[in-house]
C-alpha cells in the first residue's frame, strides 16, 4: 500500500469495519444488557454507521474517478510457502457495487424502522443487518478468492440468522434451516474449487488466477477432466447465493424472514454472489462443459423463474421466484463473457427489486396480509405505496425510459448476431416479467376493496421517505447508468431492438392485463387450467422430485445406519463386554488362595504355547 495515496482510499478497509462495528455496537440492546430505553438506540448507531460508510465510499469514488483503479492489500498471515493477504480492488465498478450495497443497508434500515416499530428485538434485527452489511462490502472489494470465500460464509451464516428472526414460529425455523443447508452445498462446492486452486496457482489474488489460467490454458497444466471439476466447483457457490436451478427454493423460503431483510437479500445479496462469479470466469473459463453448465442453469432459471412466479397467490414469493429469472439472465451474460452489461443489469434489477419489495412491505405492514386473493383496492388509499410499487416494477421489464428498458437493450443488440437464441430468451423473460408485475398489480392495487383492505392508511414516514427517495433514484438510473463504466452511452442500440424490447415488455402488460382473475378463488375453476396452474404454483413440484430422490433416501440411509450402530456395532461391543463379565464370573469361583496351583496353570498354559509354535513352525 502506497503512504503517497489519499488518505480515503488507504482506510477504504473502513467501509467494511462499518458494518461489523453496527452489529458490535448493538450487542448491549440485543443482548439485553441496557434495558431502560429500550431497543432503538441499536437502531440509531447502525444508521450512523451506516451513513459513513457511504460517505467513506462516495469519497473514495471521487478518488479514484481522479487517479484511476487502485490495489491496496495488507498482510494477515504466513507460514512457511502460505502467504494470505487481505486485499482491495478499487475499480469503479467495484466502488459502485459498494455503494449500492450500503446505500440499500441505509435505505432499509430506515425503512425498518417504521415496519418493525412495535418490535422488542429490533437491536438483534439491526445487529444481523451491520453483519449483512460488513460481509456483503467485503466481497465486492474483495481481491482475493480467500476472502471472498471467508465473507461468503459469513452471509450463508447472516442468511440463517435473519430467517430465522422469529424462531419462536416452526415454519420460520424449517426455512432457516433449509436456507442454510442449500446454500452450505454450493459453499461447500465451492471450497473444494479454492483448495484445488490453491495448490495449483500458489496464491489466491485474482489477478495471479488470471494468469495461472491463462498459462493453464496454454500449457495444458491440468487435465480436461480436472478443469471441468475445477469450474463446476467454482460456480455452485455463486449458484447457492444467488438462487439458480437447483439451488433456487432456498430464496422462496427466506420469505418467512423480516421484509426489510428480504429486500437487501433480494436486491443486494444476490447481487454479491454474481459478482464473485464475474471474477471467477477467467478461471471457469478453462472448462467448456462448466461455461455450458452455466448457460443452462441460467436459461432454465429464468424461464422456469418466471413461469412459476406467474403462479404465486404469495406476494412476496411471486417476487422471489421472479429474482431467481432475472438473474438467471445475468448468468447468461456473464457466461458469454459480457461483463460490463452483466453488470449494468445487476445494479438496474438492484435498485427496481428494493423498491418493489419496499410497495410489498408497506402493503403487508398495513393489511398484516400478503395472500394475493384477499387484497385490492389499495391504489387510491395508498397513492405513494402505488407508485412506488408501479415504478419499482417498471423498473424491472424493458419499458422506456428506465432503466432495464436499456439494458435489455444492450444485451439484445449483442446477442442478435452471436446467440440470437438467448436474445429471444431475454426478450421471453421479460415480457413475463411484466405478467407477473401486472396482474399482482391488479390484485392489490386495482379492483374492489376486500374486507383486509377497508381500513389501510399509507405508511408512516419512516417507510415511505425512503421509498419515495428510491422512487426517484430509478427514475433517473438511466442518467446514473451513463455514468458507470465501461458502457458509456447507454443509447447506443438500433432503433428495431429498441421496438423488440419495448414490444416485449408491452406484450407481457396486455397479457397480465388481460388474465382472469377471481379474488375469492385462488386457483381456477377449469380442470386442464388447474392442472398448469398447480405445476407452476408448486415449482414443477421440484420439492417433492427432491424429497423423493435425495431427502428420502438420504433419510432411509440414515436410519439404517442407526440401526446398524446401534443393533450390530453396539450388539457386538456389549456383547464382547458380556462375555468377558461372564468369564470373570467364572474364573473367580476357581480362585483357591494356593500358590502352588497358580504357578502349576501357568506352565502348563507356556507348555501348550511352545508346543503349539513348534508344531507350527514343523508344518512350515
Amino acid at each position: 500500500m502506497s503512504a503517497a495515496l489519499p488518505l480515503p482510499l488507504q482506510l477504504i478497509w473502513l467501509v467494511p469495519v462499518y458494518g461489523f462495528s453496527g452489529m458490535l455496537l448493538s450487542l448491549p440492546w440485543a443482548t439485553g444488557w441496557i434495558k431502560r430505553n429500550g431497543p432503538r438506540p441499536a437502531a440509531y448507531l447502525n444508521l450512523l454507521v451506516t451513513l459513513l460508510a457511504v460517505l467513506h465510499g462516495s469519497l473514495v469514488i471521487r478518488e479514484v474517478a481522479s487517479i484511476g483503479p487502485q490495489h491496496l492489500d495488507f498482510a494477515w498471515f504466513q507460514a512457511a510457502d502460505l502467504n494470505l493477504r487481505i486485499g482491495f480492488d478499487l475499480s469503479l465498478t467495484n466502488l459502485a457495487a459498494l455503494e449500492l450495497v450500503t446505500t440499500m443497508s441505509l435505505v432499509c434500515q430506515v425503512f425498518a424502522l417504521g415496519y418493525m416499530d412495535k418490535e422488542w428485538s429490533l437491536a438483534r434485527f439491526y445487529a444481523l443487518v451491520g453483519f449483512f452489511e460488513g460481509a456483503m462490502s467485503g466481497v465486492v472489494l474483495s481481491s482475493n478468492l480467500f476472502m471472498s470465500y471467508f465473507l461468503l460464509e459469513m452471509l450463508t451464516l447472516s442468511t440463517y440468522l435473519l430467517v430465522g428472526f422469529w424462531y419462536a414460529q416452526p415454519l420460520v425455523v424449517t426455512a432457516a434451516r433449509d436456507a442454510f443447508l442449500t446454500k452450505r452445498v454450493g459453499d461447500v462446492l465451492l471450497l473444494m474449487g479454492v483448495v484445488a486452486l490453491s495448490a495449483w496457482a500458489g496464491s489466491m489474488e485474482f489477478t495471479d488466477l488470471y494468469a495461472w489460467a491463462a498459462k493453464a490454458k496454454a500449457e495444458q497444466l491440468i487435465s480436461p477432466l480436472a478443469g471441468t471439476l475445477l469450474g463446476l466447483g467454482l460456480i455452485a457457490g455463486p449458484m447457492g447465493k444467488c438462487a439458480q436451478f437447483p439451488m433456487h427454493l432456498w430464496l422462496d423460503e427466506a420469505m418467512e424472514g423480516p421484509n426489510p431483510a428480504s429486500i437487501l437479500r433480494n436486491s443486494v445479496v444476490v447481487t454479491c454472489g454474481a459478482i464473485v462469479l464475474l471474477k471467477l470466469m477467467p478461471v471457469v473459463a478453462l472448462s467448456p462443459l462448466a461455461t455450458t453448465v452455466l448457460l443452462v442453469v441460467g436459461s432454465i432459471s429464468a424461464i422456469g423463474g418466471g413461469l412459476v412466479a406467474v403462479a404465486q397467490v404469495d406476494l412476496k414469493r411471486a417476487f422471489s421466484y421472479s429474482t431467481t429469472s432475472y438473474l438467471g439472465l445475468v448468468f447468461i451474460t456473464i457466461a458469454l463473457q459480457m461483463p460490463g452489461l452483466a453488470l449494468l443489469l445487476l445494479f438496474a434489477h438492484g435498485l427496481a427489486r428494493a423498491l418493489q419489495f419496499m410497495g410489498v412491505g408497506s402493503v403487508i405492514a398495513t393489511t398484516n396480509c400478503q395472500d394475493l386473493s384477499e387484497l385490492g383496492g389499495l391504489g387510491t388509499r395508498m397513492p405513494a405505496t402505488s407508485l412506488a410499487f408501479l415504478v419499482g416494477s417498471a423498473g424491472l421489464v424493458g419499458l422506456l425510459p428506465l432503466g432495464c428498458f436499456w439494458c435489455y437493450g444492450l444485451v439484445i443488440d449483442n446477442l442478435r448476431q452471436l446467440a440470437p437464441g438467448y436474445a429471444a430468451l431475454f426478450l421471453l423473460t421479460n415480457a413475463l416479467t411484466a405478467v407477473n408485475a401486472t396482474r399482482i398489480y391488479r390484485s392489490v392495487f386495482l379492483g374492489p376493496v376486500l374486507p383486509k383492505t377497508k381500513r389501510t392508511p399509507e405508511v408512516n414516514w419512516l417507510m415511505a421517505l425512503p421509498m419515495v427517495s428510491l422512487t426517484v433514484i430509478v427514475v433517473l438510473l438511466p442518467w446514473i447508468m451513463e455514468r458507470i463504466d465501461p458502457v458509456p452511452g447507454i443509447a447506443s442500440f438500433p432503433l428495431p431492438v429498441g421496438l423488440a424490447v419495448a414490444a416485449s415488455g408491452l406484450a407481457g402488460l396486455v397479457i397480465g392485463a388481460l388474465l382472469p382473475q377471481d379474488q375469492f378463488w385462488s386457483r381456477s375453476t377449469l380442470p386442464t387450467v388447474r392442472v398448469l396452474q398447480d405445476l407452476l404454483a408448486y415449482d414443477f413440484y421440484t420439492p417433492e422430485i427432491y424429497r423423493r430422490t435425495i431427502v428420502t433416501p438420504v433419510a432411509g440411509l440414515a436410519r439404517f445406519t442407526r440401526w446398524f450402530d446401534i443393533t450390530v456395532v453396539k450388539g457386538l461391543v456389549d456383547g464382547v463386554g458380556r462375555l468377558s463379565l461372564t468369564t470373570a464370573e467364572g474364573l473367580k469361583l476357581s480362585v483357591s488362595g494356593q500358590l502352588q496351583s497358580y504357578v502349576l496353570t501357568l506352565i502348563v498354559a507356556i507348555v501348550l504355547l511352545l508346543g503349539g509354535l513348534q508344531v507350527l513352525r514343523g508344518v512350515g
